[in-house]
């Protein structure tokens, strides 16, 4: 029997049906937790008891949505996720727009603007995306407080500016090696100056490279849970720390249904993010791997 069969002028393989076959039962893997955690918060605790995990909700119901939003007790107080939701919110919009901006004028500099020890400070920038959390603790915190930001959200955006920098110039220096050193140099000529080459020339073109930093520092920064119980006081953490205080709180019968639904209310925004714009990540990483 022939292993090739033509499909609508197409050429369909054994092979090619295997691995697309594989992919699938992959993708399912990888899919099934989420299918549980959002079917699991529209069930009743009645039907989560005596039902199968992996059941459809019977009776399909938005409460434990609503407590987990704003009623559901993590730890002493039981005012549900939002207030802190609202704190990741304003924490990481600054955190990842400034990150960001940093780092596209050390790229920019790195990249065009070479002087003395430039590529040492490269390899120092390079070191610092390898460095642990938990390095940094210490002296974070002896910085926070000589700046009398210890247990403030500005002091959470301060450290995630700080510990994103080394990662967001490494981004945009590998991306700006790709813009043609003689379209600068050309610009110099005439008179333009370092930041009039920035915004004329460098920074329309770094569209692609700009949504890679924000999707990558939005993820790292939202997710974040280290810096955020560390650093964060009982009114500035992050929606992960109040998760895990919602999550293993005990005030009697154990609601799978609402931590389910809190697990999904602060994964949402990273969910929706890489939905809508996972495609403009894939191309910015690429659009500076061959310099041409």
């Amino acid at each position: 029997m022939d292993a090739n069969l033509n499909t609508d002028g197409g050429r369909v393989t054994v092979g090619r049906v295997a691995i697309y076959t594989l992919l699938v039962l992959v993708a399912l893997y990888y899919l099934a937790p989420l299918y549980v955690m959002l079917t699991t918060s529209f069930k009743t605790l009645d039907q989560i008891r005596s039902g199968n995990l992996l059941d459809f909700p019977l009776q399909p119901t938005t409460a434990a949505w609503g407590k987990a939003w704003d009623s559901a007790c993590t730890g002493v107080r039981c005012g549900g996720l939002q207030p802190y939701f609202w704190n990741s919110v304003r924490m990481v919009i600054p955190a990842v727009l400034i990150s960001s901006l940093i780092g596209s004028l050390n790229g920019y500099v790195l990249a065009h603007w070479r002087f003395r020890g430039s590529n040492v400070v490269f390899t120092a920038l390079m070191v610092g995306c390898f460095i642990p959390f938990q390095v940094v603790i210490l002296p974070m915190a002896r910085l926070l407080g000589m700046a009398e930001l210890a247990n403030t959200t500005s002091g959470l955006v301060l450290v995630h500016i700080i510990y994103g920098i080394a990662f967001t110039t490494l981004f945009f220096r590998n991306y700006y090696v790709s813009v043609p050193d003689e379209l600068v140099n050309a610009a110099r000529i005439d008179g333009a100056g370092f930041f009039t080459i920035y915004r004329r020339i460098i920074f329309p073109l770094s569209l692609p490279i700009f949504m890679v930093c924000f999707i990558w520092q939005f993820t790292q920064i939202w997710n974040d849970f280290l810096f955020g119980v560390v650093f964060g006081g009982s009114d500035a953490q992050p929606v992960t720390v109040a998760l895990n205080n919602l999550v293993n709180t005990s005030t009697g019968v154990t609601e799978y249904n609402v931590n389910m639904a809190a697990a999904i209310i602060a994964a949402l925004p990273t969910l929706v993010l890489y939905m809508v714009a996972g495609k403009y990540f894939v191309r910015g990483l690429t659009a500076g791997a061959v310099k041409g």
